[in-house]
């Protein structure tokens, strides 16, 4: 039977590398959560949305049509027709998105959507609140997270990668920001399931993490085989 496997973690942990890599080990759909909170950040400001108008962005969430395609082996996002996907990779995304899933109409909203998603199970739910709130009964549940200096590293380089000037001052302090928002708002803060598997991916390569994750959904397979 196609499980769901939830991975939690923040920025710059790896999460979103080792969760498509596990969805393709598995043959699973790979949910980019994140992504959809992005989205929302997106299209809020495309329409001037006050994040603090609570009405409104309920508003803007009952009427996303959000849509995840594989394209050319890569998961891209649509809203609508438009692939959004490079545009909600931005430093200004990143905290939009951060404020706009603090807001509970919004996170019941997506909440829902992502429940929808994964109904069928095969699925690999990557974000930040996966095996805490949205899919507390997952079969498999990881949290993982990295030294600050390496996770600030990584998303420095990614940043390089996707074309933008700037330092690396910046990015470690856009990443403590960010970390303190996610780890002390009210709704849904950033934390470990209780029954999550925490890897710290700091001297790992996802190669190696996802391995482990895989000898751990192992391991979980046979115990039920024995229990049955």
């Amino acid at each position: 039977m196609a499980k769901i496997i939830t991975i939690d973690g923040p920025a710059g942990s790896g999460k979103s590398t080792v969760s498509r890599l596990l969805a393709r080990k598995l043959n699973y759909t790979y949910l980019d959560t994140g992504a959809m909170y992005r989205a929302v950040a997106l299209l809020a400001k495309r329409e001037g949305v006050d994040l603090q108008d609570r009405e409104k962005l309920s508003g803007l969430c009952r009427k996303l049509n959000l849509q995840f395609k594989t394209l050319d082996g890569a998961t891209r996002l649509f809203a609508g027709a438009e692939d959004i996907s490079s545009a909600i990779r931005s430093p200004e995304m990143d905290m939009l998105s951060s404020a706009v899933s603090a807001v509970q109409e919004v996170r019941e909203a997506m909440t829902f959507l992502q429940r929808k998603m994964a109904a069928g199970g095969g699925v690999v739910a990557e974000g930040r609140d996966m095996g805490t709130v949205v899919f507390p009964h997952a079969d498999h549940k990881f949290f993982v997270t990295a030294d600050p200096e390496v996770r600030a590293g990584r998303r420095y380089r990614e940043r390089l990668e996707r074309g933008e000037s700037i330092s690396r001052d910046d990015v470690e302090s856009e990443l403590r920001k960010r970390d303190e928002q996610d780890r002390t708002r009210a709704l849904a803060p950033l934390l470990p399931a209780k029954d999550a598997i925490v890897i710290d991916t700091t001297a790992l390569t996802p190669e190696d993490v996802v391995a482990r994750m895989l000898r751990s959904i192992d391991k979980g397979k046979k115990a039920c085989e024995g229990i049955g």
